[in-house]
């Protein structure tokens, strides 16, 4: 969690230094592609257990909440129902899926220094 929390910052950083510079159009469309990649990285095509249509990994609506937000429910869910193997195998699931979101994170930091897109 902290290397996601390291990117994200850096992140931040480089985008308040080249909202100053501004962006090339090439620097602009694979940020761009990065940022949608992200959202698409935290979801899961199996989905979650018992509700496969609901594949995000991060929030949900909650199995008993009804509409009422429940973030990283494959977790959660597996723990509120003292299922150990499950939250076990949901931990792997979501901590791969932090790892894949952190290096994306990273490349839109490289992407917004100039190091990955032709100026």
């Amino acid at each position: 969690m902290r290397e996601i929390e390291q990117s994200a910052n850096t992140l931040d950083g480089e985008i308040r230094r080249v909202l100053e510079s501004g962006l090339t159009r090439a620097q602009q469309a694979a940020v761009n592609h990065e940022f949608i990649s992200i959202e698409r990285l935290m979801t899961n095509d199996d989905g979650l257990p018992r509700r496969p249509w609901f594949r995000h990994q991060v929030y949900v609506p909650g199995f008993y909440t009804g509409y009422g937000i429940k973030t990283l429910p494959g977790i959660r869910e597996a723990i509120e129902q003292r299922n150990w193997e499950e939250a076990s195998e949901q931990i792997e699931l979501v901590a791969d899926m932090l790892i894949r979101v952190s290096d994306a994170l990273e490349r839109a930091v490289r992407i917004l220094a100039g190091n990955d897109v032709a100026q």
